[in-house]
């Protein structure tokens, strides 16, 4: 039985752009989404860049789609920060997607006795502020982190990211942190969430075996992989799980919006 899809979750790097560039079809697919008001959100692990960053980025590309539809890891971090204390505290280390979202979730930053040490993604890792989170985690401070990516992509080549970083504090303290973006399911969940949708009649479309297909299985969805990105189709068989559905890219998916 063809499962009925109401509402749409995709990632974005990969799926929709790769290097600044839009993946053929995928400004057909947003659009098309837009003009059937299909509810949607467009998910990320980047916790760099804000909404409106991430919006205009996309704009530049082609893709036409409201702040509104893109949720980040940081924006799910702050949710869930928001939800376990409300108002609470955080010392963040981070750019302005991380800082951003944590201060509209009505957080107070600080170096001074926080609820949470939280880790995002940033190009300028310091030494000192390294320090100040492992010293914050022993004093009793929860440690999060945005996303687990081990490395980020550059021009130059891969970059040291989140993972990385959070594997150096966790050996200086003994503290595992609490992954808040792919592939925990809770992301899918604060992303159906936000936009009032059940996991029974979502899909979710990923270029990532590790993250996508399996985030989206966990959370109940049915998934599609997309072979513009990250994962080739002689690779699927190499994990314990598989897609509900492989498709070249995204512009086979727009017949089924």
């Amino acid at each position: 039985m063809t499962r009925i899809i109401e509402s749409w979750l995709t990632d974005m790097d990969g799926v929709l752009v790769h290097e600044g560039n839009a993946i053929p079809g995928a400004p057909e697919f947003i659009k098309t989404l837009r003009d059937k008001e299909r509810p949607f959100l467009i998910l990320t692990n980047n916790s760099i860049f804000t909404a409106r960053d991430l919006r205009a980025r996309l704009y530049s590309s082609g893709i036409d789609v409201p702040e509104e539809s893109i949720w980040t890891s940081a924006l799910a971090t702050s949710q869930f920060l928001s939800d376990q204390i409300p108002n609470g505290s955080a010392y963040a280390i981070g750019e302005a997607g991380l800082t951003t979202a944590l201060y509209e979730a009505g957080y107070t930053l600080t170096e001074s006795d926080p609820d949470y040490v939280v880790l995002g993604e940033t190009r300028t890792y310091s030494f000192e502020a390294i320090t100040k989170a492992v010293r914050l985690i022993l004093g009793g401070a929860r440690f999060i982190c945005t996303n687990p990516d081990a490395t980020g992509p550059s021009a130059e080549g891969p970059l040291p990211a989140t993972g990385a970083v959070a594997a150096m504090i966790t050996r200086a303290t003994g503290r595992e942190p609490y992954f808040v973006g792919k592939p925990n399911p809770m992301m899918f969940r604060s992303a159906l969430n936000r936009i009032d949708a059940h996991s029974e009649s979502t899909a979710m479309i990923g270029d990532r075996m590790d993250t996508d297909v399996v985030a989206g299985i966990e959370a109940g969805l049915h998934t599609f992989l997309v072979l513009t990105g990250s994962t080739k189709l002689k690779d699927v068989d190499k994990y314990p799980f598989r897609p509900s559905t492989v498709v070249d890219s995204i512009a086979n998916l727009i017949e089924r919006v």
